[in-house]
């Protein structure tokens, strides 16, 4: 009996000194991740239970402190919870006044480009730091916008992006057969788009920010041949400012849990746009400008010119489409999706102008968004 203890402790240890199973391993991998999102879920409900107990400007310095503290851990720790960081990605309320502020000074430039022109051969530049036109190499040296593009009906500028070999794009134009809130409508409204869009492969809303409306969406879109489709996830956020007239929509890339990288797509993750919207008289009403800056890597193998070519090609072409899906969705009273605020009649009437405008005004702190 005593003799066979030692050759049963022996095989119980060779049979742990096995190498372990792919099994194995996916089980405990599987059950860490479950594990670590319980906490993590957890630790975001106490959050919320803070938030609800504390102000805006002290949850946004206790954040501030634990990020500097354990930014590294935080982001490690969400990345293998499956949770998403809103602190870290939504659009902060300084980029939407920066987007307005940029259509100011294009509609001043707008404005000069009438008057100013340089001398034949040459290209055209626009410094949005001295908001003039000047020709020349010196403005080119200081990463101004160079217009390569001029139609009756938008301009099309870029610019180098400083330490990449791609371009920043800008497209100031104008419609007057449709209104803005319809045309805003349009970009927004993700089922819509699924069928004006023949280039759409998936398009669709993810996830949604409680505190700002912010949403981060999903996108999958075909390449021309032999390009291999893109795949982008991309947080969005817009505002409606009815006291200054104007319509704003952000969106930049993110990573997201929910959509992780596929290999049968290639993932963009450097991406932006801004669209900024002046209605020319109402929101209702036909006719607006807008402005839309653009930028993103698409991750290919071709020369700069011929990326260059495709984006300055396809931008035009995309806000085409916009256009006429904006059309049709008038025309055929298709229902598109309303994103924006209105004001209600009736209920609107007995109030006083003061009273209604500090209603419908927007400050950094009382924003509508979605």
């Amino acid at each position: 009996m005593l003799r066979s203890v030692p050759a049963a402790i022996v095989a119980w240890v060779l049979h742990w000194r096995r190498p372990v199973g792919p099994g194995l391993l996916s089980l405990l991998a599987s059950h860490c991740s479950f594990v670590t999102g319980q906490r993590l879920r957890r630790a975001q409900q106490i959050a919320q239970l803070y938030s609800n107990l504390y102000t805006e400007h002290a949850r946004r310095g206790l954040w501030r402190r634990l990020r500097a503290r354990h930014a590294g851990a935080c982001r490690l720790m969400a990345a293998l919870g499956g949770v998403f960081l809103w602190e870290e990605a939504r659009i902060r309320d300084d980029e939407l006044y920066r987007s307005a502020e940029e259509m100011r000074n294009m509609e001043m430039l707008a404005g000069m480009l009438h008057r100013l022109r340089p001398e034949a051969g040459q290209p055209c530049f626009l410094d949005p730091r001295n908001t003039s036109c000047t020709a020349g190499s010196d403005a080119a040296e200081r990463q101004a916008w160079e217009m390569v593009m001029e139609k009756k009906q938008f301009r099309l500028w870029r610019r180098p992006i400083e330490g990449t070999h791609l371009y920043q794009y800008r497209v100031f134009g104008t419609y007057t057969d449709v209104s803005p809130r319809q045309f805003f409508n349009v970009q927004l409204d993700t089922e819509y788009r699924k069928k004006w869009d023949a280039l759409i492969i998936q398009l669709d809303v993810i996830d949604r920010d409680p505190v700002t409306g912010s949403e981060v969406v999903h996108w999958i879109t075909h390449f021309p041949y032999p390009m291999y489709s893109r795949d982008y996830v991309y947080v969005r956020r817009y505002h409606v400012d009815e006291e200054h007239n104007l319509m704003v929509l952000v969106s930049r890339a993110v990573e997201h849990p929910s959509a992780p990288e596929s290999p049968e797509f290639v993932r963009v993750r450097t991406y932006q746009s801004q669209m900024v919207i002046r209605p020319h008289s109402s929101f209702d009403a036909n006719g607006f400008d807008y402005l839309l800056t653009y930028s993103d890597n698409p991750q290919t193998v071709f020369p700069r010119y011929c990326v260059s070519w495709m984006v300055s090609s396809g931008m035009p072409d995309f806000l085409e489409k916009l256009h006429l899906a904006t059309l049709q969705a008038t025309n055929m009273e298709i229902k598109v999706k309303d994103y924006t605020p209105r004001q209600l009649e009736g209920s609107s009437e007995t109030k006083p102008s003061s009273e209604r405008k500090a209603e419908t005004s927007c400050s950094r702190g009382q924003m509508e968004y979605a």
